[in-house]
């Protein structure tokens, strides 16, 4: 898979001129922000906020009754969502009075067994945005600084930092089409995709920028190492959101684990994505760059 991979975007850029390899990963980045815009827009937020985030309550029941049949039974309630998972039916309540919430978990302890009920205050729930938005901006803001650091050159800098944007956005907005939560499990997700896509950014700009050889053998041999680390992550990404997201077709007492299956398609997309922006993005900028007349000697050599 590695392989064929890299056959072909090899192939790819070398037979297309850097305005070619901009256009497509510039074209997706600027579809991505319109939907977030348009969301943002519509709902106050780009993303659909996770309970974690909005406050609210999450109760797990053990029953034969399908979602939809609960839905009509708490159809009295700020019922928002209420999903399969293996034996269990997950419901999500938005937030509720203090009367309204007791009535509610009286309501499933006397129908149900083996309950779960989880709740978060709507205060605690805006306290945690604001600390997964300042986690966001300093990791991206330290990333910047430092790959600036690294290469002290401009372009090649802007290059990187433009790519995990681009990752990141991209991510973002498949999680609003997807209509998959902003939680702290997609938060995290959104973190590592920040190390991920700067691994790969940096080990090509450091292959073109300070290895020896002509441009085209430089980002060959970069993506041959390049590619082979993603695919090879993307690979235990797939096993990890199989085994975490359909458990139960195996094993019908086996419940979904939510976390690891948000966390490992965000990574999914992210990590194509990355492939696209490092290899097509990435590259069309710096072969622009080294190939200028004042650097063209430099790297090219």
């Amino acid at each position: 898979m590695a392989t064929g991979l890299t056959e072909f975007l090899d192939n790819f850029v070398k037979n297309h001129d850097n305005r070619q390899l901009l256009a497509i990963p510039l074209a997706v980045l600027a579809v991505s922000l319109a939907v977030l815009l348009v969301s943002f827009a519509s709902s106050g937020s780009p993303v659909t906020l996770g309970m974690e985030f909005q406050g609210g309550t999450q109760i797990s029941v053990e029953t034969t009754d399908s979602p939809a049949v609960l839905e009509g039974i708490y159809s009295s309630y700020p019922l928002k969502d209420a999903r399969q998972t293996g034996s269990r039916v997950i419901m999500q309540f938005e937030v509720m009075d203090n009367e309204e919430q007791r009535q509610l978990e009286e309501d499933v302890m006397g129908r149900y067994s083996n309950v779960e009920i989880k709740q978060i205050g709507p205060v605690y729930g805006q306290e945690l945005q604001v600390q997964a938005l300042q986690a966001l901006f300093i990791s991206f803001i330290g990333m910047s600084i430092v790959v600036f650091l690294i290469f002290r050159s401009v372009i090649p800098s802007f290059a990187v930092v433009l790519s995990a944007f681009s990752d990141i956005i991209i991510a973002t907005a498949f999680m609003r089409v997807a209509g998959i939560d902003l939680s702290l499990g997609t938060v995290a997700a959104l973190l590592m995709l920040i190390g991920y896509s700067v691994d790969s950014d940096i080990l090509l700009t450091n292959r073109v920028l300070k290895r020896r050889g002509t441009l085209e053998e430089k980002v060959s041999r970069a993506m041959q190492t390049g590619i082979t680390m993603t695919t090879t992550t993307l690979a235990a990404l797939v096993v990890m959101y199989l085994v975490s997201t359909f458990p139960y077709l195996i094993i019908p007492s086996f419940t979904q684990i939510t976390l690891l299956s948000q966390i490992s398609i965000v990574l999914i997309v992210g990590l194509a994505a990355d492939i696209m922006n490092t290899w097509l993005l990435n590259t069309g900028i710096l072969r622009w760059y080294v190939m200028k007349p004042e650097f063209r000697g430099r790297y090219n050599r």
